[in-house]
């Protein structure tokens, strides 16, 4: 396990290959000036720049508890990149992108996780519930895992959904300290049975330290919201927030050992 957390790379966005018409955000395969692909997330879409935040502290929190996530980079969208684009929605989505929007490597050949098919055993199914918990992510479900099976190997993807409570950013303390309610719903909840350990492996990789360093990852340019302060005054809420829920983890633990227990 590495302590240091990597700067992001950031790639040009060079060619718009196809769209992933999944939800509402539209997210693309899209080629970059490295010769890589990469599924794009644009901040014109959905709910803007707030679910590239969180996707970002989700996906590199996870790469922190060593879970397998998708390098996740900056991808920055030239002005001109969308004229070209005939289908007028895709357009004017790339035009309300322009700028730094992100990216993730793209596993081709990858599938969609089946919990009928593949079967995890129970060291990592609690882990991830207890990062989604953590990150009180309401996209894993049976309905849409945001998993992927890449060579034998499960690999998480998307946590855009997560730390809602910046959508409002009012009472983010008395949030902080909320149980996840909807974890009954998680599609790894029957399978973890080993939350209390996974709740001690968290508390010792995710240390203060290295969740500011993973929220000092998020650019000036997405917390241009002056209503909810500066960008390092928006950066330390994030890191506050996840700390204190670090910190009372044992309370969304507790709601979620509940909610295995009744689904029985």
């Amino acid at each position: 396990m590495s302590n240091t957390t990597a700067p992001l790379r950031t790639v040009n966005v060079m060619r718009y290959v196809t769209p992933l018409r999944e939800g509402g955000s539209l997210p693309a395969i899209a080629e970059a000036d490295d010769g890589f692909m990469y599924v794009l997330k644009f901040r014109g879409a959905g709910q803007g720049v707030k679910a590239l935040i969180a996707d970002l502290v989700g996906g590199e929190i996870a790469r922190a508890l060593d879970l397998k996530v998708p390098e996740i980079v900056f991808a920055n969208l030239d002005a001109a990149f969308g004229r070209t684009e005939p289908d007028e929605e895709i357009q004017d989505l790339l035009k309300a992108s322009t700028g730094l929007n992100l990216g993730l490597h793209y596993l081709s050949g990858a599938i969609t996780y089946d919990p009928a098919v593949t079967k995890l055993n129970a060291e990592l199914a609690s882990q991830i519930v207890w990062l989604d918990c953590l990150l009180m992510n309401v996209d894993r479900t049976a309905r849409n895992t945001n998993m992927l099976m890449w060579h034998r190997e499960l690999w998480l993807i998307d946590h855009g959904a997560s730390l809602y409570f910046h959508h409002s950013w009012t009472n983010w303390e008395e949030q902080a300290k909320r149980p996840f309610a909807l974890v009954k719903d998680h599609v790894l909840l029957p399978q973890a049975t080993q939350l209390e350990e996974a709740d001690r492996k968290g508390k010792l990789m995710l240390t203060p330290e290295r969740v500011k360093r993973i929220v000092a990852l998020i650019p000036d340019d997405w917390l241009q919201d002056t209503k909810n302060g500066t960008p390092d005054e928006q950066r330390e809420v994030y890191t506050r927030f996840l700390l204190t829920r670090i910190m009372h983890s044992e309370i969304f633990v507790k709601e979620a050992q509940h909610a295995a227990a009744t689904s029985v």
